[in-house]
């Protein structure tokens, strides 16, 4: 079967004289081009916009609106239109305009035919390259929305992956504790409600996040024997569960993501006056999270009940809270904290118990974003230190024997 020729390109002439439109487009459809004609700028604007018109030839002076309007107007409508500008003037400086404002080519009327013909067959080549480059790099650009949306899917899918591995890690020592995992839910939530309140937001967030799900992952390494213990530690013991922050932070420090949550795990039990431990760090030599997440874990053991006390009110446990700071709590993060309130902290454990009603909709704000770490955690925790100069067992609390990680007991 014979090949159909391709259609001619199509080719609009411009000019308000009858007789140059008439001999140019005579001699162009001789040439085998399909031509139409305007006798004006606005004319042809319009009739360039009903088909596809790969060229055209317009003169430079008309009445009204000039060719230089019409190249403007079509460089701005009709980008992929070549156009060739004529001319009775030899200005050199007109010629340079039209080349600056986007014309292929410049000639002089009457323009020889030999030389349109050869502006034509070079305004079309230029134009055929200038569209295969165009479909190209959209062809280029497609492929990289696709490779980019497959990135994207795999990164949430280990995202994911690493949620979900953080998630068993810390249900382990759940269930070796034997406890539920209600406390750690909180306190990732007043952690991250503290944090906003300072301005923390993005990727710190998420950090701070993960290090408070992670405070206690170093209790894996602590015997059974002493983390279980029903009655009073010995102070060798009281050493050995001392630790736990160092066995968390070796446990993670070298996976890349958990770099900044390993140093929060390892710091989770210094005290801002330097009182604590592992490494007697005072002040901003403690990591913002690992302050913060001191005051969510201390409200949240007070007002929390356990088999062997009751826990004390929201405002019995601000009041202490708020008495501890410069001492054990950083003045800045109590200030954030107060400035949640009392209802608003009721209301993010309120949140958290409603949750725990209704799994399904738990479950749909998990798959939201690793953003909202908070909303993902499943971890508990014993009480890690109680308040400086407050007793063993909270304010509102009948004794009981309380053991803490910060090495007391009462």
């Amino acid at each position: 079967m014979e090949a159909i020729p391709p259609a001619p390109p199509r080719i609009l002439i411009v000019d308000d004289d009858d007789s140059v439109r008439d001999v140019i487009s005579v001699l162009l459809r001789e040439e085998g081009y399909n031509c139409v004609v305007a006798n004006g700028a606005e004319m042809a604007l319009d009739v360039a916009g009903e088909e596809e018109t790969p060229l055209v030839i317009s003169d430079m002076k008309m009445p009204g609106r000039d060719g230089l309007w019409l190249l403007e107007n079509l460089r701005e409508r009709l980008p992929d239109t070549s156009v060739i500008m004529l001319t009775g003037y030899g200005d050199t400086e007109s010629a340079v305009d039209c080349l600056r404002r986007g014309a292929v080519d410049y000639l002089l009327k009457p323009p020889k035919l030999t030389d349109l013909i050869r502006a034509i067959e070079r305004a079309l080549a230029k134009r055929r390259i200038e569209m295969a480059r165009k479909r190209y790099q959209k062809k280029l650009e497609g492929k990289v929305r696709d490779r980019t949306a497959e990135l994207r899917s795999a990164l949430h899918n280990i995202a994911n992956t690493y949620q979900n591995t953080l998630l068993a890690l810390v249900a382990a020592l759940d269930a070796r504790e034997h406890e539920t995992s209600d406390h750690s839910q909180r306190v990732v939530s007043y952690t991250s409600a503290i944090a906003s309140r300072m301005g923390i937001r993005g990727k710190e967030m998420e950090e701070i996040g993960r290090g408070a799900l992670l405070h206690d992952i170093g209790k894996i390494g602590v015997p059974d024997a002493v983390l279980l213990k029903p009655g009073k530690l010995t102070p060798d013991e009281w050493l050995e569960m001392r630790r736990h922050p160092e066995i968390g932070f070796q446990m993670i420090q070298n996976i890349p993501f958990l770099s900044t949550p390993a140093d929060i795990v390892l710091s989770h039990q210094e005290r801002y006056d330097g009182a604590g431990y592992p490494r007697n760090l005072q002040r901003n030599e403690i990591h913002i999270g690992a302050r913060i997440f001191a005051v969510a874990d201390t409200l949240d053991a007070m007002t929390s009940d356990r088999p062997y006390r009751k826990g004390t009110t929201f405002a019995n446990a601000i009041q202490e809270i708020k008495r501890c700071a410069n001492t054990q709590f950083d003045p800045d993060v109590v200030k954030a904290f107060l400035d949640i309130g009392e209802e608003g902290l009721i209301r993010i454990k309120k949140e958290m118990a409603e949750k725990k009603l209704n799994p399904m909709q738990a479950a749909a704000d998990a798959a939201e974003s690793e953003a909202e770490l908070a909303r993902l955690t499943d971890l508990d925790d014993e009480p890690d230190s109680p308040p400086v100069g407050s007793t063993a067992t909270p304010i509102g609390a009948p004794p009981a024997i309380i053991r803490s990680a910060s090495g007391t007991e009462g």
